[in-house]
């Protein structure tokens, strides 16, 4: 227990009015009654009401009445009380504090504190409640009766329930890769408007597909109470790339799947995976089992990995995660990898994921920050060198994470452990990684995941907080679908990442003459090696070949933007699949970027745009997950926006009613510009102010882009004096980023 247990029974009660169960992002009023104890509250005494880091519910304000979240705070015997709100004034993960001090006066038992938490009595539409579900939203109480700041947590706390909203969009979802005659599933979600699973379905659909599937019944119901509907048994008997619509009552398109590639052959299958994401045991929300139930049962994940901070995992805890991992595997069906977060300060190397093969293992804890038992301080390894030494030997892969403390890999790294770089998560994008890993000379693959913290693996969808992306994807290529086949897949870095999106990749490196491919690093000593006249991504080769055929195939739900062909820190071409002569009246514009490296990464680009000699006849947004922000257009002529990055990208399309006239006015804080639309062509004007990629981006699009499915072949000179890390990047439409594991080849 991190605060005082004296005589919590002494210390007073807590409620909450009304209680019940409300819906995720609604405005309500709460009104938490605090009755003073046998002790009272001493003059200069204080309570806390805390929520957890996690929680997005609305910052309360004091000085606005007839805005949400006004929030009013009073003593039932006329106390003088000051009252502050602080985002960082409790010990993690129940951070968000409302602090209420009396300042003149003091209580005696009996005495009350009353806390309007969206006061509606003078025009507030109330307060806005957490945007994602928990069965127990706590207002946490804690009372400093004797004026010492030494907090007791009362032993009975208010809670509420927050439940999904009714749906707003419907996802169906196939696996990506199966065989000709192979079986596989369908899934069908709805989500709320904030991204939450809902079991307010009430919906049938007709199904349609683009080739023949043996099994797929005419029509798919989704029924209140249920969160998904699971259609087994399908099969393919040709090949070629499914996509199965969804067609509500009128025969319209309501939802399409993503695509499923059918191949006559393929050694490997691809499984779809959230590595990384905690619980409400550490800083996250719902609790462990409900974090891998919600993975299987509501994302739909085939692979997933319970990563809380080291710091405030106990060993009992410990435990209870090896136990689950235990539980929930099962071969051919969903796997749990037993997995930690080493959290380091920043200096000492920052964050790293471990991803265990078998239960069992010890946990060597960046340190004991959280955890009271300090028997096991010896097992600890404060800094990342100190790390990779006690994991030599395990059974295990490593991968490099940023959120508030970022993985410096050039102060450590180890080739044999340290197989991957996170280069998306909802903290953002975060490129550089994969940069610093070239700039050093390693051999990684490229993961990316959510680091959810809101109970959503899988389907991590940011809320309303300063989180800024949708949580990320990793396709594991595995030879089997089991724990053994995907840590072969991992240590091979046998992967690719998305920033959410379910896409078929394929990238492939052809060689002139046979090139050498390595079982392992070679510079790990200890290795096989064979002749081979193509690898895929993740492999490491040595060829004489001075130049090699790169073949990217990708098939998404979503047109393709742009494929980033790049050798390492270069970018051999920016490929666009679409041609000058198709552009039309759409322009894109958008804003990116990261202030720096750390905790103060965001970037804010409110502001507006203007159009002088034109104007929009359509405007939609871009990667514009948070409904709170605003995005509006307020006449023909301006669009006025809320918005902020945190390395991935926002912003909007505008179909202008004449394709050349005018003039764009960009107004903000960082950007100011003014554009001829004539000047608006296929290659992007950039805007640029320092940060990382801190800028805004303007280019033209046709009107319809109809190419989802791409496959380029590019020949690619090789460097002879270093390694030759050829990988891509995909930009979909739809604001997703896809990434390869680089393929690895030197002279």
């Amino acid at each position: 227990m991190p605060h005082s247990t004296y005589l919590p029974e002494k210390m007073g009660s807590a409620t909450v009015t009304p209680s019940g169960s409300f819906e995720a992002g609604a405005f309500e009023e709460f009104t938490v009654t605090y009755t003073a104890g046998y002790f009272g509250i001493d003059d200069t005494g204080s309570i806390k009401i805390v929520h957890r880091f996690a929680s997005d519910m609305g910052r309360p304000q004091f000085t606005e009445p007839g805005a949400a979240n006004y929030t009013t705070v009073e003593a039932s015997n006329g106390a003088i009380l000051h009252v502050e709100y602080d985002m960082k004034r409790n010990i993690r993960p129940w951070d968000k504090t409302l602090y209420i001090k009396v300042v003149r006066g003091f209580l005696r038992e009996g005495d009350e504190i009353i806390v309007r938490f969206g006061d509606r009595r003078q025009g507030s539409p109330g307060i806005r409640l957490q945007t994602f579900c928990e069965d127990t939203f706590e207002f946490r109480v804690l009372v400093d009766a004797i004026a010492t700041y030494n907090y007791v947590e009362l032993p009975v706390q208010p809670t509420i329930a927050i439940i999904p909203g009714p749906p707003v969009l419907f996802k169906p979802i196939l696996p990506t890769l199966r065989r000709v005659g192979e079986a596989f599933r369908l899934g069908i979600k709805g989500e709320d408007r904030w991204g939450n699973p809902s079991n307010l379905c009430d919906q049938t659909f007709t199904l349609r597909a683009n080739i023949v599937v043996d099994g797929l019944p005419g029509t798919a119901a989704l029924k209140k109470g249920q969160f998904a509907e699971i259609i087994d048994g399908l099969s393919v008997q040709a090949e070629g790339d499914l996509v199965i619509e969804l067609l509500d009552g009128e025969s319209a398109v309501a939802a399409t799947s993503n695509p499923c590639r059918i191949a006559a052959n393929a050694e490997l299958l691809p499984y779809w995976g959230d590595l990384h994401g905690q619980s409400e045991e550490t800083i996250g929300t719902n609790s462990a089992r409900d974090f891998y139930e919600f993975a299987r049962d509501k994302a739909l994940l085939d692979v997933c990995v319970h990563q809380g901070n080291d710091f405030q995992i106990t060993s009992e805890f410990w435990a209870w995660l090896n136990e689950l991992s235990a539980e929930f595997t099962v071969d051919d069906e969903f796997i749990v990898f037993p997995g930690w977060e080493w959290s380091g300060n920043t200096g000492l190397g920052g964050d790293r994921n471990i991803l265990h093969l078998h239960e069992g293992r010890p946990i060597h804890r960046s340190s004991h920050a959280l955890v009271d038992d300090l028997s096991d301080t010896d097992t600890d390894c404060n800094s990342a060198n100190d790390l990779f030494d006690a994991l030599k030997g395990e059974d295990c892969v490593v991968f490099a994470h940023i959120g508030g403390r970022y993985a410096d890999i050039k102060i450590a790294h180890d080739g044999g452990l340290e197989r991957a770089v996170e280069v998306h998560s909802a903290w953002g994008t975060f490129e550089w990684l994969i940069e610093d890993a070239f700039e050093q000379g390693y051999r990684v693959g490229i993961v990316s995941n959510s680091d959810g913290h809101k109970g959503r693996p899988g389907a991590s969808h940011p809320g309303a907080t300063k989180f800024g992306s949708y949580g990320g994807l990793t396709c594991i290529l595995a030879p089997k679908f089991t724990r053994a086949g995907l840590m072969e897949a991992l240590k091979k870095r046998h992967h690719y990442g998305t920033t959410g999106s379910r896409v078929v990749l394929d990238v492939r490196a052809a060689f002139d003459n046979p090139a050498e491919l390595f079982s392992d690093d070679p510079r790990l000593g200890d290795v096989t090696s064979e002749a081979v006249s193509q690898a895929m991504m993740g492999d490491i080769l040595r060829s004489a070949d001075a130049e090699v055929t790169l073949r990217i195939d990708v098939r998404g739900a979503s047109p393709v933007e742009r494929i980033d062909i790049r050798n390492g820190l270069e970018t051999v071409e920016v490929f666009r699949p679409y041609a000058e002569a198709e552009l039309g009246r759409r322009i894109r514009v958008l804003w990116e970027g990261s202030e720096y490296r750390g905790r103060g990464r965001e970037t804010i680009w409110d502001g507006h745009a203007e159009l002088e000699g034109n104007t929009f006849a359509a405007l939609t947004p871009i990667n514009h997950y948070n409904p709170d922000k605003r995005f509006e257009q307020t006449g023909p002529k301006r669009v006025d926006w809320v918005a902020l990055s945190t390395g991935g990208f926002g912003g909007f399309d505008a179909i202008l009613e004449d394709p050349h006239a005018g003039i764009l006015k960009i107004d903000t804080a960082l950007v100011q510009e003014e554009i001829a639309i004539k000047d608006i062509g296929r290659d992007e004007l950039i805007f640029a102010n320092g940060g990382i990629d801190r800028r805004i981006r303007i280019f033209r699009l046709p009107d319809e882009n109809p190419h989802r499915a791409v496959t380029v072949e590019r020949r690619i000179r090789l460097d002879g004096d270093k390694d030759n890390g050829l990988y891509v990047r995909i930009t979909h439409e739809d604001g997703h980023f896809v990434w390869s594991s680089p393929i690895y080849i030197f002279r």
